[in-house]
């Protein structure tokens, strides 16, 4: 990203209480990106700064305590002022959740920050959602120091984690990154966004149990991410290749009545072995 005709693209996360995910963030996109361009939202005095804190951008912020879903709304809105203001100085800006990564098809053989340069006709690209979990039964205990995607082979492909990630323009953020107001959305054909947060069932049965995310209101919304182990478990998986491109066109197709500009859940809830090529990636 030496040329001054190259676009600057930047990336905005934000996190709390997080002990496992922030390094690997930095790691990613310092590498894709460059870490002078990654801006981390610490919610809170009290979160301890991530060991590679002085390679990046870091804005720590007064907590407040919020439910599950107003907590959403407002990570949401905090960003999207952010990254309204970041748009001074870049002409992309990539920003979800930090147990969220956005990849490119190796298949493109191009970095993240080569694919990107491309001309993008729409306010924000989407990037099909796969929601990553351990096969109880194949798979050991996540090691963070390896690649997550050399560890895990299956994912679910859901339209919660299809998200409009990548901005061209300023825009707003509904709650949860999940779709940007006013706008429609479009699924990129080589973009992916893997969700982790259900990488390890340890991990997810420690946060199930964390009294201060259960005061918070957010004991259904665990409880309905940890049914990605079962539905790993007991779900032929199908080729992921075989499977993107109809996942993509059925999310653009059918949507919510309620929700225009979100993509629509896929009714099977389809799991997929994720292709050999990504298992270095991340």
């Amino acid at each position: 990203m030496t040329s001054c005709n190259q676009k600057k693209i930047g990336v905005i996360s934000m996190a709390r209480n997080d002990r496992f995910f922030a390094d690997k963030w930095i790691d990613y996109y310092g590498l894709q990106l460059g870490p002078e361009n990654l801006f981390l939202i610490l919610d809170g005095h009290d979160q301890p700064l991530p060991e590679q804190h002085r390679s990046i951008n870091v804005l720590q912020l007064p907590h407040r305590t919020f439910s599950r879903a107003k907590g959403d709304r407002n990570r949401a809105r905090l960003v999207s002022h952010l990254a309204r203001a970041l748009f001074h100085r870049y002409e992309i800006i990539i920003a979800h959740d930090i147990d969220e990564f956005l990849v490119i098809d190796p298949d493109q053989d191009q970095t993240l920050a080569e694919y990107l340069q491309r001309p993008v006709r729409s306010a924000s690209l989407s990037a099909l959602g796969l929601d990553v979990g351990q096969h109880l039964e194949r798979e050991s205990p996540i090691d963070p120091k390896r690649p997550f995607l050399e560890q895990r082979s299956f994912a679910h492909v859901s339209a919660r984690y299809t998200k409009p990630v990548v901005a061209a323009t300023p825009l707003t953020w509904g709650s949860g990154f999940h779709r940007v107001k006013g706008r429609n959305f479009r699924i990129d054909p080589n973009l992916f966004l893997f969700h982790f947060g259900m990488v390890d069932h340890n991990i997810s049965r420690d946060k199930t149990g964390d009294q201060t995310l259960l005061k918070a209101g957010w004991s259904g919304h665990l409880d309905r991410r940890n049914q990605l182990f079962d539905l790993i478990l007991k779900k032929t998986a199908v080729d992921g290749d075989e499977f993107f491109r109809t996942a993509r066109r059925r999310q653009s197709l059918f949507r919510p009545f309620f929700a225009l500009n979100k993509p629509g859940m896929l009714s099977e809830k389809p799991v997929v072995k994720i292709p050999e090529r990504f298992r270095s990636i991340l």
